[in-house]
């Protein structure tokens, strides 16, 4: 894997416009990305594994400079992602007499920001809140475009809110910690991109490829639809490629398959389902199924499609008597389809 030492920033040209900072190392910068919005005091939300990393280097940047830094660890993993940690958190905010000039920062995975984010709309009505994402997979997709959500039992990110972050800060360093089974859940989502791009689809095909690289193209595809549509009455719907089965495949595990390995299961069955239903030739399923393959390794689900896309109907793309999915039409040529609920199961068949 090689990176580029040089750092880039991409607008993102919301109703809340803000700057994604991309780079190397830049952790150790963090007070001077963020300072303009911090207040007195800082809550940062973290995981247990992530603590151990890098809460040290963010705690120390903060606190000498005079900020009151408040830290709060929560387990790492899916199943934090819910409403006891929510009330947790938001709880913490007020015992700490936090107001709505203080910053959350949050530092770690998808669970982190995704929680983090959400309570940050929700306390005092909204305060700021600071993206620090240390996962590929948070990177590149959940860090960026204000989705905030947690899980409840009936289904995943069912309850949340649209709330885009003050700043994000992606320090590519990170991801040289992972374990290679996190960094792989990662590049679910990056695949993802790759079907929707053919430019990140000729950057993941080299055998040796820029992660700078890559993660700017992911965020700067991910920028370019969220200004187009925000709130995913739209062409934000393309980003759930492969997500209305992986859903479906996280709960069926009790969330012990992790998201991006479902993702990566979700893209199989939308590409043998285009297939199926003519809407890419052989080649390109070889070519996608290959790709698949050699990014992420040879990955089965281990459910019933028929009980998966029994969930799907209680996922949050449903509208009412339809759902959309989003097809493959051939490389960088992703097709929404709105279908009727009582044609799905005939559909995937």
């Amino acid at each position: 894997m090689k990176t580029n030492l040089a750092t880039k920033s991409i607008t993102v040209n919301s109703q809340k416009k803000y700057q994604v900072v991309i780079g190397k190392g830049i952790l150790d910068n963090i007070y001077h990305l963020t300072k303009d919005f911090l207040g007195e005091k800082v809550a940062l939300v973290t995981d247990d594994i992530v603590d151990s990393l890098y809460s040290n280097k963010v705690i120390n940047a903060l606190e000498s400079q005079g900020k009151a830094v408040f830290k709060l660890v929560i387990p790492n993993g899916e199943k934090s992602k819910n409403i006891d940690t929510l009330y947790k958190i938001v709880r913490f905010l007020a015992q700490n007499e936090f107001t709505r000039k203080d910053t959350i920062i949050a530092l770690g995975g998808g669970v982190v920001g995704d929680i983090s984010g959400f309570s940050a709309s929700v306390y005092l009505r909204g305060i700021n809140y600071i993206q620090v994402p240390t996962t590929l997979l948070a990177q590149i997709d959940s860090s960026v475009g204000g989705k905030t959500a947690i899980d409840i039992p009936e289904g995943k990110n069912l309850v949340g809110s649209f709330y885009q972050p003050s700043l994000v800060v992606v320090d590519i360093d990170t991801l040289s910690s992972l374990p290679n089974a996190v960094y792989l859940d990662g590049m679910g989502e990056g695949v993802k991109y790759a079907l929707l791009d053919a430019k990140i689809f000729d950057i993941v095909n080299k055998k040796d490829f820029d992660i700078l690289e890559f993660v700017y193209a992911c965020i700067k595809y991910k920028a370019d639809i969220v200004e187009m549509d925000e709130f995913e009455s739209g062409q934000r719907k393309l980003l759930n490629l492969g997500h209305t089965i992986a859903h479906g495949i996280e709960k069926l595990s009790e969330f012990n398959i992790s998201h991006g390995k479902a993702v990566s299961m979700g893209l199989k069955v939308i590409c043998q389902t285009s297939f199926n239903r003519g809407l890419i030739n052989q080649k390109e399923k070889d070519d996608i199924l290959s790709m698949l393959d050699n990014t992420i390794g040879n990955i089965d689900c281990p459910f019933d499609l028929f009980d998966i896309l029994k969930i799907a109907l209680v996922d949050k793309k449903r509208k009412g008597n339809s759902i959309t999915l989003v097809l493959i039409g051939g490389i960088g040529k992703p097709i929404l389809k709105d279908l009727p609920v009582s044609e799905l199961t005939e559909y995937f068949s």
